[in-house]
Parts: structure tokens; C-alpha cells; sequence
């Protein structure tokens, strides 16, 4: 049995490693930390979370002595200070965080369709962020295969994705869809263009416009590219089929386009495409739960990885629809 700890337990991505954890057969949580809500049941947060678990202030040396792996979910720039000496004794981490995403040796990229060898031998694995995650695979083979450039990419975001720290006002948000960080000045441009950069052996830029959107959870991302050759639909689905033969939750969609609600709770990621022949440009279409194959699936992913299961393990469950 695989002994974790979840520092950060009672943010949403901390949380739902909780809940997802609860079904894996081979992993149990023996520690799951909160600075907020210490000594409080997590179901007085989180209802859906029939589990005896009591959040706790973080200890190290606890952790240490009882604990395999540590998912630690903080905040940006807060995880750099808890890392190390988890490291030092002997853990394997599992950071959601950006800290150690960007130009950094100490970690693995953990993004498990494009780094599994690597990550079978980390310690430490940067966990990607929620948007980055739905762009780089729904431009990973484009870019391998240098069949597209020239990218602008538009994603749609549930409101989870800022975090349980966040307030939103109901009359606001209720039927109504707003932009932000407009000019390219999202925090997550860089670690998806150093991703992309690595695929097509080129200096890969991108234009990124996100968007709200009034649901809880779900990223919908639509890239458009310019096609380096004339492409028909069938030949970049067959393309897309193949470089991501062997990627379990992965589906490339033959006809129709992706669809929000298909992926939501689960740890999948729906890929469809389309094609103007005449303006020689791409579509393509992802979408994930931000919450799950954005956060924490992705990171339970990576553990089962790094401890030689089954990548599916304790992640089998289909999105819930409609």
C-alpha cells in the first residue's frame, strides 16, 4: 500500500486528490494538511467527501516517517518553501504548483502522454497547469510532425479554476462569459511555450486569450493553426490516432467535436479537429476538467507512474453526462 500525504488538502485541487484517492485500491491517505481549517472533518468543506479524514497543520518530520509521496497543492510560490526537505527525506513529490515548472532541472514535466519514461524516474514532477495541459496535447502531434504554426488559441475556463480562495458574485458571472489577462499576459504562456518549444525543436509562440465561462469546472480550448501543407480532416485524425495510440485517456473523436460535460469528473481529454481546406488552417478542439486531468487526476497519473502501476489506476471513471 502506497502511503500519501496531501499538503494543502482543503484548496479544490487538494480536495479532489482526496476524493479521487478514496477509489484507488493501492494508495491511502494518511495525512491531509490544511493551515485554515486544521482539527475541522474535511466533509464539513467538502460533502461529497464521505472519508475519516481530519485535516491537520503540516509537520515534516510526521510526513516523513509515515508517508511515501506527497501531492503538495499550495499556491504559487509557496510550495519552494515545503519541496526540499520532503525531498531530503526520501519522498517522491508531486508539486501542483508552477514553481518548478518553467527552466527547471530539479523537476520532470509531468505530462504523462509526452514524459512517462521520465517521469518513471523522478522524485519530483512539476505538475502542469489546467489550460497548458488542454493546448499541449491538442497541439503535441501538429507540432511533433511540424504539419501547423502560427497558433492562436482560445480556451474557456469554469470558475474553479481560480481556486476556492476566490469569491464570485452569482449576478455577475450567471449567464455571462468575459475574457481576462487579454494581450498575452496569462502566467501559463511561458510553461506552454517551452512545452511546445521541445515538440517542434523550434521557437513556438502562441496567442492566448482566456475566458470565463458560469460552470463550476471544464476547460474547452480551440486552437486555430496554419497548416504547413495541404491537409485533409481524415489524414490529421489518423495522424493525431497515432501519436496518441498508446495514451489511455486521450480519445481523438472521428466526427464530432468535443463536447464539456463528457470529460467533466473524469481524467480524460476529447481531441477533435477540422479543416479549412480552402484557408489552409487547422481547428482543433480539447477539453478536460480542470479540476482532474488539469489538476489532480493528472497528478495521481503521474504517481501511479512513478511507482510502476497501471496509469489508470483509481482514474477509470468516465466523465458524467449529461
Amino acid at each position: 500500500m502506497i502511503r500519501a500525504a496531501v499538503v494543502g488538502a482543503s484548496g479544490y485541487s487538494g480536495a479532489e486528490i482526496v476524493r479521487l484517492l478514496k477509489h484507488h485500491k493501492q494508495v491511502e491517505v494518511l495525512s491531509a494538511t490544511s493551515k485554515c481549517y486544521a482539527n475541522k472533518h474535511i466533509q464539513e468543506l467538502y460533502p461529497n467527501i464521505a472519508a475519516d479524514i481530519i485535516f491537520e497543520g503540516y509537520d515534516a518530520t510526521k510526513i516523513k516517517a509515515k508517508c511515501d509521496v506527497v501531492f503538495t497543492a499550495l499556491p504559487h510560490g509557496v510550495s519552494k518553501k515545503f519541496v526540499p526537505e520532503l525531498l531530503e527525506g526520501g519522498l517522491k513529490v508531486i508539486d501542483l504548483s508552477q514553481d518548478y515548472r518553467i527552466d527547471n532541472n530539479e523537476a520532470v514535466y509531468g505530462l504523462c502522454e509526452l514524459n512517462k519514461d521520465k517521469i518513471e524516474q523522478a522524485s519530483l514532477i512539476a505538475n502542469p497547469g489546467c489550460y497548458p495541459t488542454s493546448i499541449i496535447l491538442a497541439l503535441a502531434p501538429a507540432l511533433k510532425y511540424q504539419m501547423a504554426g502560427n497558433i492562436v488559441v482560445n480556451s474557456l475556463s469554469g470558475l474553479s479554476g481560480a481556486g476556492a480562495s476566490a469569491e464570485y458574485s452569482f449576478a455577475k458571472y450567471q449567464a455571462n462569459v468575459s475574457a481576462y489577462k487579454v494581450g498575452n499576459v496569462h502566467q501559463h504562456i511561458a510553461e506552454m511555450e517551452q512545452e511546445l518549444s521541445k515538440l517542434s525543436e523550434d521557437d513556438t509562440k502562441l496567442t492566448f486569450t482566456p475566458h470565463l465561462i458560469p460552470v463550476s469546472r471544464g476547460i474547452y480550448s480551440t486552437v486555430v493553426a496554419d497548416l504547413a501543407k495541404d491537409y485533409s480532416k481524415e489524414e490529421l485524425v489518423d495522424h493525431y490516432k497515432s501519436f496518441y495510440q498508446d495514451a489511455y485517456f486521450v480519445n481523438i473523436l472521428d466526427e464530432q467535436y468535443p463536447e464539456l460535460k463528457a470529460v467533466l469528473g473524469s481524467n480524460y481529454c476529447h481531441i477533435g479537429l477540422e479543416v479549412d481546406e480552402k484557408g489552409g488552417k487547422v481547428f482543433i478542439m480539447s477539453v478536460i476538467d480542470n479540476l482532474v486531468k488539469g489538476a489532480a487526476g493528472q497528478a495521481i497519473q503521474n504517481m501511479n507512474i512513478m511507482f510502476g502501476l497501471n496509469e489508470w489506476e483509481g482514474l477509470e471513471a468516465l466523465g458524467v453526462y449529461p
